[in-house]
């Protein structure tokens, strides 16, 4: 798995969990998902990825996008 990959996985988990835990447990957690797609949102426009930095350093392939 490339970084690439693992980085949309992870945002599309912590979306479909925070979403989840919005419906079931407090709408407070509505607020993880905004965070997370202004972050994807940023990161198309800018090019940084915070979790993709992280990603580089401990050793996963870099695929296309976080280059």
């Amino acid at each position: 798995m490339n970084i690439d990959r693992f980085v949309l996985a992870f945002a599309g988990l912590v979306v479909l969990v925070s979403l989840g835990l919005g419906i079931w447990a407090s709408q407070w957690w509505f607020l993880l998902t905004g965070f997370v797609g202004l972050n994807l949102l940023q990161a198309a426009f800018t090019g940084f990825c915070p979790l993709a930095m992280i990603l580089k350093r401990i050793g996963l392939k870099s695929g296309q996008a976080f280059a």
